[in-house]
């Protein structure tokens, strides 16, 4: 979204005026921002180190994939394999995560998985593919954990007026930090000792800063874990929300194919390891830029169709150029960019403007995400396989702009103005 964040601010797995709300009540921002404190420097400085942890660890995998093939035996079938992990980690461990909040308290869990985080960096970067493997497998699981707490937490301690505002923060941090992450890993396998086994630790950095301004936080935070909140079922039956789950699935499985696979497809026609980074890093700045402009541009449009089957198609556009004329991948990177950044907040918009409630919107959003990460755990898998069998990107290529196509068919019917029809809660 992993992406697939800020969706989440409707979850009301922490203590809140709204977590009592009934399916068809919304509490207003005067009924939330008289219990809420002033945002203070230091909880927005809290949020940000947070956020640079999201992607950070995984980014840079892509950028090195080459070199740990290479250096590990591994084939691309294996390394997409090692680029799936994230999202089939993500998928099993989100819907744990609201019930774990309610009973040790948000602040508590998340102390916990950025510790988690931490042993799960370390291990990657020990020299076996065992260690490679299951250190994945670990620090996946904390950022999940951080994906739907972080945003929760903002929804308690931020007044609703400031919401927005923190909330784009926080993206924005994740996007520059995953985008620095892409640009300096290849540089930094080259000039430390270790090579990428040491390029691949880097960010633990941000971790051990994260987890030294979170710990103070912890006291008293087991008193504010919900209790007793009411908790709308997923709307498994609805076709709308089937809708908004596969554009959020296609778009994710776009993303983190391209993080994956983007430097070896164009090391294979030539650029070196070093500029196939950077470029990375130009797609994702893309991305972001177009993230933050895209709610300017479709302010106060609440039909968004035509935007989201349009963003898709740019994105299929995107991977045509690629598999048609790979020396325009600066045009190719571009479009996805464009395509994929408005897709993105498309995608987690959806999830709370297609329910009628902050109940329904944590249900819909707890149905997208699940199978949306799963949709897009295929992806990195699938390219390594159709590559491995055919020995080239052309055909995987095909595939990914096949896929932009559904992924505007998926967009235009949840990008339709109306609420996703949910049972009443058990």
């Amino acid at each position: 979204m992993s992406p697939q964040l800020s969706s989440t601010t409707r979850q009301h797995s922490v203590s809140g005026p709204d977590s009592a709300s009934g399916p068809n009540s919304v509490s207003g921002p005067a009924a939330t921002d008289s219990t809420r404190p002033a945002v203070s420097i230091g909880l927005v400085l809290a949020i940000c180190l947070v956020a640079a942890n999201l992607r950070t660890s995984l980014t840079g995998v892509g950028t090195l994939l080459p070199a740990i093939e290479q250096g590990s035996g591994l084939t691309a079938s294996w390394g997409g394999l090692l680029s799936t992990l994230p999202l089939l980690t993500f998928a099993a461990t989100s819907p744990l995560v609201a019930r774990a909040s309610h009973r040790f308290g948000s602040a508590r869990l998340l102390v916990a998985a950025l510790g988690a985080l931490a042993v799960g960096t370390v291990v990657r970067s020990l020299p076996s593919v065992s260690c490679l493997f299951a250190g994945t497998v670990i620090l996946s699981a904390a950022i999940a954990f951080g994906n739907v707490l972080l945003p929760a937490m903002i929804r308690r301690s931020v007044p609703a007026h400031r919401i927005q505002g923190i909330s784009a923060l926080y993206v924005t941090v994740m996007g520059v930090t995953a985008a620095v992450s892409s640009g300096i890993s290849a540089p930094l396998s080259h000039s430390l000792p270790g090579s990428w086994h040491t390029a691949l630790a880097w960010g633990i950095a941000f971790t051990v800063a994260a987890l030294l301004v979170w710990l103070p936080r912890m006291r008293g935070d087991g008193a504010r874990a919900s209790t007793g909140a009411t908790r709308s079922p997923a709307p498994w039956r609805s076709g709308l929300a089937w809708q908004v789950s596969m554009f959020m699935g296609l778009q994710s499985l776009a993303f983190y194919t391209a993080v994956a696979w983007l430097p070896s497809i164009l090391i294979h026609h030539g650029t070196s390891s070093t500029a196939a980074g950077w470029m990375l890093f130009y797609y994702q700045l893309i991305s972001l830029a177009t993230s933050g402009l895209l709610p300017l541009l479709t302010r106060g449009r609440h039909d968004q169709r035509w935007t989201a089957a349009g963003a898709s198609v740019i994105v299929a556009g995107g991977f045509t150029v690629l598999v048609s004329a790979p020396a325009l991948s600066v045009v190719a990177c571009t479009l996805l960019g464009l395509g994929g950044g408005a897709c993105l907040v498309l995608a987690l918009t959806f999830q709370s403007e297609r329910a009628g409630s902050s109940g329904e919107a944590a249900a819909l959003a707890g149905m997208a995400q699940s199978i949306g990460y799963l949709v897009a755990a295929a992806g990195p898998l699938l390219l390594g396989i159709l590559h491995d069998s055919t020995g080239s990107w052309t055909l995987p290529l095909i595939v990914l702009a096949v896929l932009g196509i559904a992924m505007a068919a998926a967009g235009y019917g949840a990008g339709q103005d109306r609420h996703v029809r949910l049972p009443r809660p058990r």
